[in-house]
């Protein structure tokens, strides 16, 4: 299926989301990638790995250029070479997804809903967050919490964060879609982030721009 979703969500904020239908060789035909990309590439030992990075590289040139680049620092964290836009990238069960921000810091977070999430939910939620009982709803809410917190993990360059202690997702109820707000307090931030959320096919998505 290739590129299942690509707009503009924030002012100067692209999202693209790559089901990922193709295999290894199908992908790697695809994509533009020097020798730098395929030593890094070839890292990889499992194969569904190798794919997922194939994924990213092909939503990333569908929504920028052929030669589009993605290096990373020393704490993994995601820049493109030329700087044209901060990224964030996320994958679960065979999709990809991409922020991009022009001249915004961004965060994104795409997770399946395969499992029963209530068993570590005590792990990263905290006494100020309200989540439904109704059983209907109540995985999909859980699942947007956790969502969030990875989006705001990842906006704040992943530095002194604790799920339970440093963020705090306000109280929302849940449905297909809505806004959210994050928020973040640690030794360098005490910041209230505008968050949108979606449920598609089963999966939860959260990103945010700052």
């Amino acid at each position: 299926m290739g590129l299942l979703l690509q707009t503009e969500v924030f002012s100067g904020c692209q999202l693209g989301i790559w089901r990922i239908c193709e295999d290894y060789d199908t992908l790697l035909q695809t994509v533009y990638l020097n020798e730098a990309d395929i030593a890094r590439l070839n890292k990889f030992k499992n194969l569904n790995r190798k794919i997922e990075s194939l994924s990213v590289r092909a939503l990333l040139q569908q929504m920028t250029n052929p030669h589009a680049r993605i290096v990373y620092n020393d704490a993994r964290k995601p820049f493109l070479a030329d700087n044209s836009y901060n990224i964030s990238i996320s994958h679960s069960h065979r999709a990809t997804s991409i922020l991009l921000g022009k001249n915004r810091l961004v965060g994104i977070d795409l997770e399946y809903m395969s499992h029963n999430i209530e068993k570590v939910a005590h792990k990263f939620l905290n006494d100020r967050e309200v989540i439904t009982f109704d059983p209907l709803q109540r995985m999909a809410h859980l699942y947007v919490h956790w969502c969030a917190k990875e989006a705001l993990y990842k906006i704040c360059d992943k530095v002194d964060i604790n799920f339970q202690t440093n963020l705090t997702i306000k109280p929302f109820e849940i449905g297909a879609k809505g806004n959210i707000t994050g928020v973040v307090q640690n030794n360098l931030r005490n910041e209230e982030y505008e968050m949108r959320y979606t449920i598609i096919n089963n999966y939860a998505l959260v990103y945010c721009a700052k």
